[in-house]
């Protein structure tokens, strides 16, 4: 298929010799034109297919977005919350160990 996309300059002569054969040398230009004006058109076919695609579906993408935002937020509370717990428990421990410590070396007295 991309074989197709990829003209080769021997094969643009042979095209323009057959066109110049079926349609005459006084009709080349109208053809070429012609075609011109037709490639213009489903370009800008292709261009507003394309906008009217990215219109429509701008809510869907936002919503998207705002569903991953609130989802990210919702994991960094998560987040933050359980480092909270995690430093509490911490210190929690700590002190118990340094009050076992302190009451170890005052009975070892």
């Amino acid at each position: 298929m991309n074989s197709l996309l990829f003209i080769s300059g021997p094969e643009i002569i042979v095209v323009l010799i057959i066109a110049l054969l079926l349609f005459g040398a006084d009709k080349l230009p109208d053809l070429a034109k012609t075609m011109g004006k037709g490639m213009k058109d489903i370009r800008k076919a292709t261009d507003e297919i394309k906008r009217e695609f990215d219109e429509s579906t701008r809510e869907v993408r936002q919503d998207f977005k705002d569903v991953a935002s609130h989802i990210q937020n919702d994991i960094t509370d998560v987040t933050d919350t359980v480092q909270k717990d995690v430093n509490e428990v911490t210190s929690s421990v700590r002190d118990d160990i340094n009050d076992a410590t302190k009451d170890l070396n005052d009975d070892v007295k």
